[in-house]
């Protein structure tokens, strides 16, 4: 699974602002990378079923252990309910002793701009480490 393309749960209204959220996670083993591997269908089966989801994708780089995450929403509060709860809650706690780094990125734009490209999300979490 190299990546899992923009898929668009819930089309938001043209020019409507939405909230954007980036990460990129590296575990400290390959195993731990096989572990997020193996929960990424129950998580992204959720996101594609959350309310003010607005498009997500997923890119992983599991010999190198790395998972980039992409996702667009109608607010900053439908993401945070969207990770506290369902399979992503539960799954977090448990992928979390394994990272050996996270990095996060967040910021608003406009719907005409969805889907955003990958190149801003890697720039916006660059940034994000300094």
């Amino acid at each position: 699974m190299p990546t899992l393309p923009w898929s668009t749960p819930n089309t938001p209204s043209p020019g409507a602002e939405v909230h954007v959220f980036a990460s990129r996670f590296e575990t400290r083993t390959l195993g731990g990378a096989l572990v997020f591997l193996a929960r990424t269908p129950g998580v992204w089966r959720q996101v594609l079923r959350a309310p003010g989801a607005h498009g997500a994708t997923l890119k992983a780089e599991v010999f190198k252990r790395t998972f980039w995450t992409l996702s667009a929403w109608e607010s900053a509060e439908a993401l945070k309910e969207f990770a506290r709860s369902g399979t992503h809650a539960p799954t977090s706690r448990k992928l979390a002793p394994r990272m050996r780094d996270a990095a996060y990125a967040s910021w608003t734009t406009s719907a005409d701009q969805l889907p955003v490209d990958w190149d801003e999300a890697r720039r916006r979490l660059a940034s994000a480490q300094r």
